[in-house]
């Protein structure tokens, strides 16, 4: 049975705790994602901040993206799936907390991102056509 780390995308690119919102969009332009992980000091997973948390959460609601820092967008723990888990608990997860990326940890130390494209891409048509309709439900 293929593990998370099997089809994770390796090496996550974290935006620091401490690093602008423009910062944080100049990321993810450059590598062309939607999301990124919000890190510490620690190098530890502390969130994840979405393009989405920048427009909605702060520009939308007069915030200034050259002050706000990641950190203000925190949302409680992350998320994750251990690096050795199974292929479908890493679906069961996607689909149960209805999150279409999950950083994926060995120990506390983030590895890499399992998105649901990297898993839909091991799937039947099928099964992956079930799975992305859960994955996005209305909660």
């Amino acid at each position: 049975m293929k593990k998370a780390r099997d089809l994770m995308t390796a090496g996550a690119t974290c935006v620091n705790e401490n690093e602008t919102l423009v910062d944080a969009a100049r990321k993810m332009r450059d590598l062309d994602v939607g999301a990124l992980p919000i890190c510490g000091e620690d190098n530890r997973l502390h969130g994840m901040l979405t393009d989405r948390d920048i427009v909605i959460r702060c520009i939308a609601e007069g915030g200034d993206p050259a002050t706000a820092t990641a950190r203000q967008f925190e949302q409680g723990k992350p998320v994750t799936i251990g690096a050795d888990d199974s292929v479908d608990e890493a679906l069961k997860m996607m689909t149960e907390h209805q999150i279409r990326r999950l950083p994926v940890i060995d120990g506390h130390q983030l590895v890499g991102m399992l998105s649901q494209a990297d898993v839909a891409r091991e799937m039947s048509g099928k099964k992956t056509g079930e799975t992305v309709s859960k994955i996005s439900q209305p909660a």
